[in-house]
């Protein structure tokens, strides 16, 4: 999966970046590396579920896929 991230310059000085395509993914860094860091665990943050808060009935099927 490829995802466009948004990157600022903080004017409190670091950085901030944000993921367009999912809806309040963002986060910071006091350095680009940092930044980097942190976008790839505010984008796993943001597409996990934890499944025990979903309702599931007899006929409904749970899946994981890769993209």
């Amino acid at each position: 999966m490829k995802l466009k991230v948004i990157i600022h310059d903080a004017e409190e000085g670091g950085y901030w970046a944000e993921v367009p395509s999912i809806a309040g993914c963002v986060t910071q860094g006091d350095s680009f590396d940092e930044l980097l860091s942190n976008i790839y665990e505010a984008v796993e943050g943001c597409l996990s579920v934890d499944i025990q808060d979903i309702t599931v009935s007899e006929k409904d099927r749970i899946m994981e896929i890769a993209v």
